[in-house]
Formats: structure tokens, C-alpha cells, sequence
């Protein structure tokens, strides 16, 4: 099948021209047919350059109109390619009804969006959990909303998507539903995953939204200091709901495991390592990445304590495990008993073993961030300022050696 194409600019004439700006067309031939394309531009006739298709000069205007003819020509080489690729026969029919995307299937967002996430839940528990599904409910909760505050609708195409539409929906978001700087960034990053999936089924050209920098400020997270864990360990508690949980939270403090993690573990998860001693290994619910810990011995007598307990015994988990909901509420109360005035959460054993159990102890930066299971060392950094502590000690020492 011949493919080959011709194209030229050039100043159409009406039949009763006189002289009056001359509007510029784009002439596309494939196998001796011709389509013309107006370019949206008229000049005076002295200034169209007929021999090299293009405005003379070098004024604004000049640079302008002929940066718009080189960016048309390009966009009818690209469509030539696409249909190519499709296996579609190329003719003047095929190249007008890709230009002027009548052949295109016209998909929209919400539709889509409804697709996607009916997909997302069918798969929980195979490719994604139920947390996953529900944050994407929520964008698409949050996406029609703004259509109809933008737009009074309930739907559009995806093709008519620009970039001011996701700079519209971040005002949106932080103006009309109140949303924190952090919040409305995870709806907007959910927005241009999916996005991305239109790009890559062709149901987009480009992605509109590829220079757009989802916006984030890493939350500050406390972590528990070296007197406060003390005092946290060596409390006695008559009331073996705290008892129980306290003991999870140290578990956490010397394995680093989020809630989740802990929750799920099994004595299957504890082998013994290469070096004789035991080792925990579980692959993060939240990015499948594996973390492998050595147990140290106060994570070991912990699990050795619960070994027979009833709770452990009957759901064969390794530690006794409750709701996440109520841990963090028996660890409000736990908190105050112990004087620790800082808001503690099962979130505050992790910090606390990325800073004050191993990077305040001088354990690097490399090695705590395998044992967390973080994809990247910049994931880690966020506990910088105990490597600042730790800098600031070494260079004390340091001087003192000096002198």
C-alpha cells in the first residue's frame, strides 16, 4: 500500500480576490487526492514567501505563524505514522477522519473513571487492597463534583481535557472541599494515574498533564527518645488490653513494622539467617517490598512471651493482635500513663526505629532504609535530623581529638 504524502502551505486566492489579506492553507495529497486545511492565519500578500511556504521577515508575528505551519506539519507526519501503525489503509479519507478525530472513539472521564475503579475492585486482594479502591472512589467522587462546580455537567471527553483543567480542579479541591496541601495531592496524583492509562490506550494523544508537579509536604511524624521508649518498656500495667499493646508497640520499635505488617505476621515469617541468628522477613503490604530485620533481643522476648497466649494460639498470629482503631486509642491512654506527652500513634514505633534505635545509634542510613522496605534512600531521609544529630556528635568527638 503506497504511504507516501505531500505536503504544502500556500496563500489561497477567492475568485474575487483584490487584493486583501491572503489566508494561508495547508494542502495534504496522498495517492493523487488533495485535502486542504486552512491554517487559521491571514497575512498580506507580500509577505508570503510562496517558494519556501512560509511568512518572510522576522518580526513576532512571522516567527509565530510559521512555528504554528512547522508544529501542523509535524502533527500530519504524526497522524500519518498512527495510521500506519494501525494497519489502516492511508488514504485522503483515513488521514481527515484522524485530523479531524471523527474515526477516534470519543471516551470520557467519568466513564472511564467508573471503569477503572469497578476494575480496581474486582482485582482487591489480588493486585490491590480495599484501601487502594477507596481512594480512588474518593477522586471519583471528587472529580464529579468539580465537573459539575466547573462545568454544570456530569461528563466530558477525555480529548478536550487542557492543561487549565487540572489547575482548576487543584483550586477546586483547595478552596471549595477545604482540603490540606497533602490531601488534595493524593487526589490529583490518583487523577493523572489514571490519565496515564488513557495516554497508553490511545484514547488521549498526549498527556496534557506530564509537566504538572504534584504538590506534598512530608508530614512530620514524631518519634519516641531514648528516655521516653525506656519509660514506655519498664511500665507495669494491671490491665492487659495496655499490656498487650504496649508490647506490640516495642515489637514495632525494634522491628520498624507498620501497623499492617505486625498484624499479619506468622511464626513462618521468622527463619533463622545465613548468620545463626533469627531474621524477620515480610514483604510490606503497602509496596510488596521485602523487609528482612534481624530481631534484636527485645523484639525476641516479646515474641517468646506470647508464644502460647490464647490470642496467638487461635488465630496462629505472632503477636496478639486488635483493630488498628483501638491500638491507637489504648496508646492515647498508655501515653498519658506514662507521662509521654507527644500524640502516639502505631505509626511513631516505625520512626522511632528508623531515629532513635537505629540511625541515632549510628546504624546507616543504607542499611535502615532495606530494613523498613522503602523503595528509595530519599524515603528515609525524612529522618535526617537524627543523622544531623548523630554528624553533630561524631564532629564533638572529633574536635576533642583535635585538641
Amino acid at each position: 500500500m503506497e504511504s507516501k504524502m505531500s505536503i504544502l502551505f500556500y496563500g489561497k486566492k477567492s475568485k474575487n480576490y483584490k487584493g486583501e489579506l491572503l489566508p494561508i492553507y495547508m494542502r495534504v495529497t496522498i495517492q493523487g487526492k488533495r485535502l486542504e486545511l486552512s491554517c487559521n492565519y491571514s497575512i498580506e500578500p507580500t509577505r508570503w514567501n510562496s517558494a519556501g511556504g512560509k511568512v518572510k521577515g522576522n518580526s513576532e508575528e512571522s516567527r509565530t505563524i510559521n512555528t504554528h505551519l512547522d508544529l501542523m506539519k509535524r502533527k500530519a507526519y504524526d497522524y500519518q505514522q498512527q495510521i500506519i501503525l494501525e494497519q489502516s489503509p492511508f488514504t485522503v479519507e483515513t488521514f481527515k477522519s484522524k485530523w479531524s478525530g471523527t474515526g477516534i472513539e470519543q471516551r470520557k472521564l467519568m466513564e472511564f473513571v467508573r471503569e477503572h475503579n469497578g476494575q480496581v475492585k474486582a482485582l482487591i486482594g489480588k493486585e490491590y487492597v480495599r484501601a487502594t479502591w477507596v481512594k480512588y472512589k474518593t477522586t471519583e467522587k471528587h472529580l464529579g463534583d468539580f465537573l459539575k462546580w466547573k462545568y454544570k455537567v456530569a461528563d466530558i471527553q477525555l480529548r478536550s481535557l487542557k492543561y487549565a483543567f487540572i489547575i482548576d480542579l487543584e483550586f477546586y479541591l483547595k478552596t471549595e472541599k477545604n482540603l490540606s496541601i497533602n490531601s488534595y495531592g493524593k487526589v490529583i496524583k490518583n487523577f493523572k494515574k489514571i490519565i496515564g492509562e488513557c495516554v497508553a490506550k490511545d484514547w488521549m494523544d498526549k498527556d496534557p498533564y506530564l509537566l504538572y508537579k504534584v504538590k506534598h509536604i512530608d508530614p512530620h511524624v514524631p518519634h519516641l527518645s531514648a528516655d521516653e521508649l525506656r519509660r514506655l518498656e519498664n511500665k507495669q500495667f494491671d490491665i492487659d488490653r495496655l499490656s498487650e499493646v504496649r508490647d506490640l508497640f516495642i515489637f514495632s520499635c525494634y522491628t520498624g513494622l507498620a501497623y499492617v505488617d505486625a498484624a499479619l505476621l506468622t511464626p513462618d515469617n521468622i527463619i533463622v539467617g545465613f548468620d545463626g541468628k533469627q531474621w524477620l522477613i515480610k514483604a510490606r503490604k503497602k509496596t510488596d517490598i521485602m523487609s528482612r530485620v534481624p530481631l534484636l533481643t527485645k523484639a525476641l522476648a516479646i515474641i517468646e512471651k506470647y508464644k502460647d497466649h490464647p490470642k496467638t494460639v487461635t488465630s496462629g498470629s505472632l503477636l496478639p493482635i486488635v483493630s488498628n482503631q483501638k491500638v491507637n486509642a489504648y496508646l492515647k491512654e498508655i501515653a498519658d500513663l506514662c507521662d509521654i506527652k507527644k500524640k502516639v500513634t502505631f505509626h511513631v514505633a516505625r520512626h522511632t526505629f528508623a531515629t532513635t534505635v537505629t540511625l541515632g545509634n549510628g546504624i546507616p542510613i543504607e542499611t535502615v532504609s532495606k530494613m523498613l522496605g522503602h523503595k528509595k534512600l530519599q524515603t528515609t531521609q525524612i529522618y535526617a535530623e537524627v543523622v544531623d544529630m548523630k554528624v553533630s556528635g561524631d564532629m564533638q568527638l572529633l574536635e576533642s581529638k583535635l585538641k
